[in-house]
């Protein structure tokens, strides 16, 4: 009876330990580290964050890049005291699949925090492809089995795991052109390398208005804005395709659950004011917080769906 008493005084003290910590959190600088590199859109949403929780917290908040798995591995093992987070994209839940070097658990190894963002991707082709639809494309794609490229800016990213979806929802056969930056995967399409690439709002905004690309369709489940004559590839013809690419945040497991609360609330009521989401809607990214147990349920599903879609496409972890 004594060890349960003891046992229970234990749990009392813990818990009571965690949310004196929340309620006195940040006490000093908190770092968020983004496992990209500088002037990615996972870059630009982090300093947007940083920038406004800098003075919600009065604390600094770094944003550090730390490109590819060393920049998740770092958080994974850092202290779970909410003064290491990570800002990252879909393409995180893959890391296992992709790699046999990869060190961490992309779901058991980190606690979700917040999703941040959905930022849609437009389905565009070279101008020098004879098709003005989503139809037409998929047509000629399947009347010339494996002579289509697509460019992507690497397996890990939303670029490939949206022409991965798209390929096998439309089973279509088509070469993959992988590249380490979103610029190199778009000027293979400027110049007509490769035939498809999945790019951001802004990109086909522009390079679809100078008629330097030809936009499609968007990978999203309603119009945008931006774009707002450019069908939904759902409604271009292809109702199987989906995909809600996210970006949010991610803490090391074992933080303590008021500590991530605590952390959520804050970056809600940022992404929520009208200056930040301001802000992201003109990048192209639409916000969408939502709760901690929500962001684990999609980190730990997608998962389980896109490393599926990785062995389907043949891709082995090296």
């Amino acid at each position: 009876m004594r060890f349960w008493q003891t046992l229970g005084v234990a749990l009392c003290l813990v818990q009571m330990s965690a949310h004196t910590q929340a309620q006195t959190f940040p006490s000093r600088s908190v770092r968020i580290v983004v496992p990209f590199g500088a002037g990615s859109i996972t870059d630009s949403l982090a300093r947007i964050l940083g920038e406004r929780l800098t003075g919600v917290w009065n604390q600094s908040v770094v944003v550090e890049n730390r490109p590819g798995p060393p920049g998740a591995s770092a958080v994974a093992n850092a202290t779970p005291d909410g003064y290491t987070l990570m800002l990252t994209s879909t393409g995180h839940v893959i890391a296992k699949a992709i790699s046999k070097t990869v060190s961490f658990d992309p779901v058991a190894d980190f606690a979700g925090v917040i999703q941040v963002a959905n930022v849609p991707q437009v389905l565009a082709v070279s101008q020098d492809l004879p098709v003005k639809s989503l139809k037409e494309f998929l047509d000629a794609a399947r009347a010339k089995p494996g002579t289509f490229n697509f460019s992507s800016a690497g397996v890990a990213s939303s670029s490939f795991l949206m022409a991965e979806v798209l390929r096998q929802a439309a089973d279509i056969k088509m070469v993959h052109v992988p590249f380490k930056s979103p610029s190199e995967a778009v000027t293979a399409l400027l110049r007509s390398d490769v035939q498809m690439y999945f790019m951001p709002i802004l990109d086909a905004v522009e390079l679809g208005s100078a008629n330097k690309v030809r936009v499609l369709a968007i990978g999203s489940g309603k119009r945008v804005s931006q774009l707002p004559d450019v069908p939904t590839i759902a409604e271009a013809g292809l109702p199987a395709f989906q995909y809600e690419g996210w970006f949010g945040v991610l803490a090391p497991a074992k933080t303590p659950r008021p500590i991530i609360d605590q952390v959520n609330k804050d970056i809600a009521a940022v992404l929520r004011s009208e200056d930040v989401s301001g802000r992201l809607l003109r990048q192209g990214a639409i916000p969408s917080p939502n709760s901690p147990a929500e962001f684990d349920a999609i980190v730990k599903a997608d998962a389980e769906r896109y490393t599926k879609i990785i062995e389907a496409a043949g891709i082995s972890a090296n």
